[in-house]
C-alpha cells in the first residue's frame, strides 16, 4: 500500500470512534443535485447527462464529506476548505482540512508510474480507438472505456482491487459513510454489502439512466463483487487462497473482468461511450 493509503487508513482509524455530524443538511444536496439535472437535463446529449450526473453526484459528495468533515478538525482554515471544495479531487475531509497533518512528497516512482498509466490511456484513447473497424463499435467503446481507466492488471486479490486500485476516493466514502456506520446493526459483511449495492445503485444512474437501457445490470454487478469478496475472505477463499499469488490474481480478472459487460453494458457503449468519444475526437 502506498504511503497515502496509510495516512488515510491512519487518519480514518484515529476518527473512527467520532460520532457522524453529516445531518440532514449534509445529505440533502446528494438527493437535490441529481434530481435537478434529471429534471433540467432532458434535452441533453446522453453523453452530456452522464456528465452533469456524475459532477453533480461528485459535487453532493464533496459537500458532505466537507459538512461531516469541519466537524471532525479542531480549526478549520477558509482557504483549506475552499481547496477542498474547488481543487483537491479526494473525498477525505478530515485528513485535507487538518492543517497539522503535511502530505508525503511525491517519489520518483509514483511520478513515472502515473506519467505511464496516463501515456496508455491516451494512446488507447486517441491512437488505438481509431483502429478498430467501423463495424466493430462495441469493441471501440470498450477500448475507449480502458484508456479513460486506470488498468487494474496488477491487483492480486479483489480485496487489492476494491481498496487500493479502484477509485480510492470512493473508497474511503464508502468505508467511513456506509460500513462503519452500519456494521454494529449488521456486522462487516452485510456492511461491505450495502456498501457494493449503494455503488451498483450509484453506477446505475450514471450509467443506465443515460443509456436509457440496462437497467439493474450494474447494481448486480456490484452485487457480484461484494459476494466475491466476502467468498474470498471467507474461510473456504483463504482455504482456496483466493486472496494471493497467481490463484488470487485469476481469481480477481475472472469476477471483475468477464461479467464487466454488466457494468459497461452495451446500451450504454452505443449510445454514451461512442458519441462522447466522436465528441473529444478520439473515433
Amino acid at each position: 500500500m502506498s504511503r497515502q493509503g496509510v495516512a488515510l487508513d491512519t487518519a480514518a482509524t484515529h476518527r473512527a470512534s467520532l460520532p457522524s455530524a453529516s445531518g440532514p443538511v449534509g445529505w440533502l444536496p446528494l438527493i437535490l443535485l441529481p434530481a435537478g439535472v434529471l429534471i433540467s437535463g432532458r434535452q441533453l446529449a446522453p453523453w452530456a447527462l452522464m456528465w452533469a450526473l456524475s459532477i453533480a453526484i461528485y459535487a453532493a459528495l464533496k459537500w458532505l464529506t466537507w459538512w461531516r468533515g469541519r466537524t471532525l478538525v479542531n480549526q478549520v482554515e477558509l482557504g483549506r476548505s475552499l481547496a477542498y471544495l474547488f481543487l483537491w479531487p479526494g473525498l477525505d475531509a478530515p485528513t485535507f482540512l487538518d492543517a497539522g497533518r503535511t502530505a508525503a512528497p511525491v517519489t520518483n516512482r509514483e511520478l513515472v508510474s502515473a506519467l505511464l498509466a496516463l501515456s496508455v490511456g491516451l494512446v488507447l484513447l486517441f491512437g488505438t480507438v481509431r483502429t478498430v473497424p467501423v463495424g466493430m463499435p462495441l469493441l471501440a467503446g470498450w477500448v475507449g472505456l480502458f484508456g479513460l481507466m486506470q488498468a487494474p492488471i496488477t491487483a492480486v486479490s479483489l480485496g487489492d482491487f476494491w481498496g487500493v486500485r479502484w477509485n480510492t476516493a470512493f473508497h474511503v466514502l464508502a468505508r467511513d459513510y456506509v460500513v462503519r456506520p452500519l456494521r454494529r446493526r449488521l456486522g462487516v459483511p452485510a456492511a461491505m454489502l450495502v456498501a457494493f449495492l449503494a455503488s451498483g445503485l450509484v453506477h446505475d444512474l450514471v450509467i443506465s439512466v443515460p443509456a436509457g437501457a440496462g437497467y439493474g445490470l450494474p447494481t448486480a454487478y456490484f452485487g457480484l463483487q461484494g459476494l466475491a469478496l466476502l467468498l474470498e475472505r471467507a474461510p473456504a477463499g483463504r482455504k482456496l487462497v483466493l486472496g494471493r499469488g497467481r490463484r488470487g490474481r485469476l481469481f480477481t480478472i475472472a469476477v471483475t473482468a468477464l461479467p464487466a459487460f454488466w457494468l459497461f453494458h452495451p446500451a450504454f457503449v452505443i449510445n454514451v461511450v461512442l458519441p462522447f468519444l466522436k465528441v473529444v475526437g478520439a473515433r
